[in-house]
């Protein structure tokens, strides 16, 4: 009956397995032989052991199983298994289920002895005896296979126990049994429960283990994941236990900091705390086993399994090459790691905030100087990329555009670092109000840097030398996470940066991750990164608007920009302005997307105009449903009014007044910037008024939404939040406060039976610097 019911899982999941994975081949990992030297690489794994801690399996009151963790856990073990991996489970737990039911059983069996002894109801307090660990794994195994079993059955996944101990590996024979028999079992798609059979475990062999030899003592489940996972040549060991991963020091220390990848020459550097609650292991025994098991071919991750929030799909995030927890890894990168850049930026950007204005202005200064200077070189390196865009042909032709430079691009790109570093001389340290609390205290508020700055942008190098010298002016550490597409011209501009930067020795403030660290892991940062600034896409905002949870995110949704036309316009403005709003560069995301038209222009010379001229332009026209409705043979109707073409496609829709407009560009526009074009000047005040955007403009392109046209020299980007800073963002826009009052001493806060201040508040003139900004001359 076994045979044959196991038979039937098989085929079973082999017929689930062709329907769900799909027509590719299975991942291809190197199990057995070298282990994964990234994280992305564990895309690849094929054959993944998971190592479920006592502290994952056990509830917390070390008595019975956490069922929804390790619900959650089979889930993912078995969607693993779906995509074509085969998937080990080493679990603990039987003593705890034994436990559970031995309580039960002894508590049930002194109240019924009591109950005939005493001849009535009340019972004399009973007291447990100290459970055999290794009786409790007797009564505690069948029925923890049993609950794996139920689990598994849900997905339609086969399972099946392995009791072993430490003889089993020493032993040939048993050796080569345990091996084909679990080789068997995962050719039938069959998950193996392994687990030390802890009703009869001797004690560990003498330790001499991990020390690079061939075998390892079986001592708990962690030298058993690992011995098993080297000894099924698996290309993964995920271990999951009650902490993030591996720290440098016991969790929970002021000082300690979660070690993202380990490597094994810094086993010097890590101060171990005690073991955990439950189990007989700790972290130590962990990274030993890890550590042995890397030795033998098989890559290894520390993990959570226990928090809430993560544990239902900590697995998957794993395998999908996702920063969580620890990973260990033989090869060393030469650069320092992202974390540590995030560092090494905010040490120098603390340097740099307390820089004279003077200084950080000659530092942008020498940055226009060497863009020019070194024109070159900078050019060199573009047509690289040009030439490796255009021969992958992945890039669409308004991406192509934004990573071309060009003598002229640059010349512009240094005319507008002169504009910051002049900026720059009233930025940090700037006083916007004074009070004089009372005769002894007096209140400032200043101007601040944000702190660490995380600038993401896509294939558009010229953004990098802006956001730096805006990073500059205003104080702040940068990170900068440049597209692959511009990597050789991103490289010699940071470059240029630092050099600019080691005027006044503060080269570490801006880094470039060249690393092959994903946005969505970047974003996790939320203890090191202030703010993030994505330039790109809608796409790329949203994506990061969804990754950051901890961070604030300053960017924009989508470019649907608006030019309504006005019954009163001018016809040479509505050509200029709507040819300009569209066809000067309709990639950006302040190009027109929409016109609307007022109906009474409708079948007028200026409205056969405004159409002759989109054609002659190539612009491929859109109806909207009420434009379509007054036309027998209209242009293609427009699937929706809240699309963001970002080329040579605009929607045309008519409304009948300028409060329609104003309501039809609430509906559908995404406040970002919109334009009316009239000479009512009453009507345009009231547009402008009512609108709520982050830029409206009368009689004027769309295309001045840019920080470059406001003055602003550069900007990190336009902005449609409400909170911060609105439209294009420019050195104000990274900038804060803090409240600095200065008292002689005696001063302590007085306040009155009603709970408020008792003091008068004076104010005093904003004009002068804060101290300690003041010209030391």
């Amino acid at each position: 009956m076994l045979l044959q019911r196991l038979s039937l899982c098989s085929r079973i999941r082999h017929v689930r397995r062709l329907s769900s994975r799909p027509l590719t081949q299975a991942p291809q990992g190197g199990g057995g032989g070298s282990p994964f030297a990234e994280r992305s690489e564990l895309r690849r794994a094929r054959r993944i052991v998971v190592k479920l801690g006592s502290a994952v399996v056990t509830r917390g009151d070390e008595c019975g199983l956490a069922l929804g963790r390790l619900a959650s856990i089979v889930e993912q073990v078995a969607v693993l298994q779906n995509q074509g991996r085969e998937m080990m489970i080493v679990t603990s737990g039987a003593v705890a289920f034994g436990k559970q039911r031995l309580r039960h059983e002894i508590l049930l069996s002194q109240s019924v002895r009591q109950a005939l002894h005493s001849g009535h109801s009340q019972l004399k307090d009973m007291s447990l005896p100290v459970l055999e660990a290794r009786a409790c794994a007797a009564a505690g195994q069948s029925g923890l296979m049993a609950l794996y079993e139920a689990m598994f059955t849900q997905y339609s996944t086969c399972t099946a126990q392995v009791l072993v101990t430490n003889l089993d590996f020493y032993d040939d024979q048993k050796r080569q049994n345990l091996n084909s028999t679990l080789q068997e079992l995962l050719r039938m798609n069959i998950v193996p429960i392994v687990n030390t059979n802890d009703a009869v475990v001797p004690p560990p062999e003498p330790n001499i283990d991990l020390q690079g030899v061939n075998v390892i003592s079986i001592k708990d489940n962690d030298s058993l994941a690992a011995r098993l996972a080297v000894e099924m040549k698996a290309d993964l060991l995920v271990a999951l236990s009650d902490v993030e991963g591996l720290y440098n020091s016991p969790p929970g220390t002021d000082d300690a900091k979660l070690i993202d990848i380990f490597y094994p020459g810094d086993q010097q550097s890590i101060t171990y705390g005690t073991k955990s609650r439950v189990g007989i292991g700790g972290m130590e025994a962990k990274v030993k086993a890890a550590l042995w098991a890397l030795q033998g071919g098989t890559s290894v991750v520390i993990a959570n399994g226990t928090h809430p929030k993560v544990t239902g799909h900590v697995l998957t995030d794993i395998v999908d090459g996702k920063k969580v927890g620890t990973f260990f890894s033989e090869i060393k990168p030469a650069g320092p790691s992202v974390e540590q850049q995030t560092e090494m930026a905010r040490n120098s950007g603390r340097t740099l905030a307390s820089l004279h204005p003077d200084q950080r202005s000659e530092i942008i200064c020498h940055l226009a100087e060497l863009l020019t200077e070194r024109k070159e070189e900078i050019l060199v390196a573009n047509k690289m990329d040009m030439d490796l865009a255009a021969s992958a042909g992945r890039l669409p032709q308004a991406m192509l555009n934004r990573l071309s430079l060009s003598p002229s691009k640059l010349t512009s790109v240094a005319t507008g670092l002169q504009q910051i570093a002049v900026a720059a001389q009233d930025s940090v340290g700037r006083v916007l109000r004074r009070t004089r609390v009372a005769h002894n205290l007096e209140l400032e508020q200043i101007t601040v840097p944000i702190g660490v700055l995380l600038v993401i942008f896509e294939a558009r190098p010229d953004c990098l030398p802006q956001v730096s010298a805006l990073a500059i002016a205003s104080g702040n550490a940068l990170l900068l996470k440049g597209g692959k597409e511009a990597a050789n011209t991103n490289r010699v501009l940071h470059q240029l940066v630092q050099e600019a930067l080691s005027l006044h020795r503060v080269k570490e403030a801006v880094q470039l991750v060249s690393t092959r660290e994903e946005v969505e892991d970047l974003c996790r940062l939320d203890k090191v990164i202030d703010l993030i600034i994505p330039r790109g896409s809608s796409q790329l905002v949203r994506d990061i608007q969804r990754a950051a949870k901890g961070i604030p995110v300053l960017g924009h949704s989508e470019g649907i920009c608006h030019v309504y036309v006005d019954a009163e316009a001018s016809v040479d403005k509505v050509i200029n302005i709507v040819r300009d709003s569209k066809c000067d560069y309709p990639a950006a995301c302040n190009s027109m997307e929409t016109l609307l038209i007022h109906r009474d222009l409708l079948r007028t010379p200026l409205f056969d105009q405004i159409i002759d001229m989109l054609r002659n332009e190539r612009v491929r026209i859109h109806a909207g449903p009420r434009f379509a409705s007054y036309l027998t043979f209209s242009p293609s109707e427009a699937k929706s009014l809240r699309t963001e073409y970002s080329d040579l496609e605009c929607c045309l829709e008519v409304v009948d007044s300028m409060q329609d407009a104003v309501d039809h560009i609430h509906k559908y526009g995404s406040s970002h910037t919109d334009v009316i074009i009239t000479e009512n000047e009453n009507t345009a005040e009231q547009f402008l008024h009512k609108l709520d955007s982050a830029c409206v403009f009368w009689n004027a392109s769309s295309r001045f939404a840019d920080g470059y046209r406001f003055g602003l020299g550069a900007e990190v980007g336009i902005s449609t939040a409400r909170i911060h800073a609105r439209g294009p963002v420019g050195l104000e826009g990274l900038l804060t406060s803090k409240w600095v009052l200065r008292g002689d001493g005696h001063a302590v806060a007085d306040f009155s039976e009603h709970g408020t201040m008792k003091y008068l508040h004076e104010s005093l003139p904003a004009a002068q610097p804060a101290a300690g900004h003041r010209d030391s001359n």
